[in-house]
């Protein structure tokens, strides 16, 4: 479904069939001279045929058509190797294009592995939990990469673009502000009614302290529009800024409470923790579910260790938490 926002500017409802967030919002900014696309959906047939039908409907030439990747999950990066042509260029954060670098030669996968033995996940799921290297990576090494950062400005059609970094959802993640029009193209940081996942994933990063950092530095523009990776366009920019702040300060709250109990790896963290999804406990929770989860408990955890609140010990191999002088 193609919807018009403003001249010139579209945006696309690709269909996310394997994925719980249902679809993802591509936006599209028509020229004479070159197109841009920003964020494309997976790497699948459903995704592909959504995407060709709302191009055809807006009259793009892919040939003359360039790409923004707010970041490299596969639901915003996956269709670029399908859709790119000669001489196109694909706008992207160094730091993204790393992990798409890593994805590709598996070190990803080892990454996973030390996380997965750290936060007592059970190891027998392992090899259900792996990224699949398929083909939308295969590509990387030939694909052409601009590298954009925090400050860049990009020119598409009559909007200038400015690059903010946002780091939080991941590392290298991407926004795209227009001073002029006051709208905001926000990928994964900002959602209107869900809240953007934030992963922990080793003892050495702060990833929730970043994305705190980064609602900050949004919620000091001039933003009377958000254009979101998923769901809805909203207006209340600020008021949404606001309950994530307040969402995540009630969510430390939370994870403090359990570890209280003392001696608790991530995974048993997770496991107290309460979640938004349609189980009546945690031991049916679907793997990936349950794997996210862990990932967003181990996020709070060290921003909570960071902080100075609760410590971490290493016992058989596994990190396990208790406030801090118990």
């Amino acid at each position: 479904m193609v919807q018009e926002i403003a001249a010139g500017l579209y945006t696309i409802e690709i269909p996310l069939p394997v994925s719980q967030l249902r679809s993802i919002n591509s936006y599209i900014i028509t020229a004479p001279a070159r197109n841009m696309i920003i964020d494309t959906g997976m790497y699948h047939d459903d995704c592909m045929t959504a995407m060709q039908a709302g191009l055809h409907e807006l009259g793009v030439d892919l040939a003359k058509t360039d790409f923004f990747i707010t970041h490299c999950h596969g639901d915003h990066f996956g269709l670029v190797p399908r859709l790119i042509n000669n001489g196109a260029a694909i706008y992207i954060n160094t730091r993204e294009a790393d992990v798409l670098q890593r994805i590709k030669s598996g070190a990803i996968i080892s990454e996973i592995a030390d996380f997965i033995r750290a936060s007592g996940f059970p190891e027998s799921e392992v090899d259900h939990i792996f990224p699949d290297r398929g083909s939308a990576f295969k590509r990387v090494d030939s694909l052409p990469f601009r590298f954009v950062d925090d400050g860049d400005c990009i020119e598409a059609g009559d909007y200038q673009l400015q690059c903010v970094r946002t780091p939080g959802h991941t590392k290298g993640h991407l926004c795209l502000y227009e001073p002029t029009k006051k709208f905001l193209i926000a990928g994964d940081h900002l959602l209107g009614d869900i809240t953007p996942g934030i992963q922990g994933r080793c003892n050495t990063e702060d990833p929730l302290k970043e994305y705190l950092q980064s609602l900050d530095k949004i919620a000091a523009l001039d933003i009377e529009m958000v254009l979101p990776g998923h769901r809805r366009l909203f207006k209340n920019c600020h008021e949404r800024i606001a309950e994530l702040q307040e969402h995540h300060r009630q969510r430390a709250q939370e994870v403090m409470a359990v570890v209280r109990e003392g001696g608790l790896d991530t995974y048993q963290v997770a496991s107290r923790m309460t979640w938004d999804v349609d189980c009546d406990s945690w031991d049916v929770f679907p793997l990936m579910q349950q794997f996210f989860a862990t990932g967003e408990a181990c996020a709070h955890l060290r921003y909570l260790e960071e902080q100075g609140i609760i410590q971490s010990e290493v016992q058989q191999g596994r990190l396990v938490y208790s406030l801090r002088g118990t």
